[in-house]
């Protein structure tokens, strides 16, 4: 699932479980069996709709902690994707955002979640929760002494951040494969739902050829013709929504639409 399978005609696609506001999130929601049910039910229309992954995000939850989340945001998160693992068969992932990797490996490895989306696993960016710095060394550390086969998907410059001094593209890409240790690079716009720049998919792809690739924001059937070659796979979440709108359910016309062209 991290890497396209030689002969596979098509790049994975993995949707996106948008949380509700979880138990001690900034803004008020509903009662956890609400958002429960919500999980597995937009986990559900992604597996109907034909997508091969899910990750599951407190995209609720904002605006949020930089890079360590309350105790009570992984209790409430673990219960979440432990219902989406249980309702569905796909492969399941977890964000824990904003960075909190090792929050995320955590959860990951109790409910048997296959792999982990960090926005910063190298470097520091500048972002509206302020500086995040990664946590490569603690984060792969923390798996090895878990015994974990959890995979880390990481973004390279990231949505929402940008880094403190000029950075190159491709440097960047090949320290948080080569160095960070990453098993697959996501290469973003610049917010959620922004279109992703071929021409940052193309530089990643060249700068580390061995490293699975996947899109981290904004693909539309629209925009499918422009990158399906260049990637193993992509991450999508608003426009698999009713509307293409957040608050709303996801909509599994939506999936089958899109899995149509990707």
């Amino acid at each position: 699932m991290i890497r396209r399978r030689v002969g596979d005609e098509r790049p994975a696609l993995v949707g996106v479980v948008h949380l509700l506001p979880l138990p001690g999130a900034p803004r008020p929601g509903p009662p956890l069996d609400v958002v429960l049910a919500r999980a597995v039910a937009d986990a559900r229309a992604l597996q109907a709709g034909g997508a091969d992954a899910v990750i599951v995000e407190n995209l609720g939850d904002a605006p949020f902690a930089a890079d360590v989340v309350d105790p009570v945001t992984v209790a409430a998160m673990t219960v979440a994707v432990a219902a989406v693992r249980d309702a569905v068969t796909l492969p399941v992932g977890v964000n824990v955002l904003r960075n909190d990797a090792l929050a995320a490996l955590g959860i990951a490895h109790v409910t048997g979640a296959a792999f982990v989306r960090v926005n910063v696993l190298t470097g520091v960016m500048a972002t509206d929760q302020g500086l995040i710095t990664g946590q490569a060394r603690a984060l792969l550390q923390q798996r090895r002494l878990l015994g974990s086969d959890v995979r880390v998907a990481a973004d390279v410059l990231v949505k929402h951040a940008v880094p403190l001094g000029p950075m190159a593209l491709d440097d960047v890409a090949h320290d948080t494969w080569a160095r960070g240790g990453a098993d697959a690079l996501i290469v973003t716009g610049t917010g959620t739902g922004r279109p992703t720049r071929p021409d940052d998919v193309a530089t990643v792809r060249r700068a580390v050829p061995e490293a699975p690739i996947w899109l981290g924001s904004g693909l539309t059937p629209e925009r499918a013709d422009a990158v399906r070659d260049l990637v193993d796979g992509a991450i999508v979440g608003t426009w698999l929504h009713e509307d293409a709108d957040l608050a709303r359910p996801l909509d599994p016309a939506r999936v089958r639409a899109l899995r149509a062209v990707w």
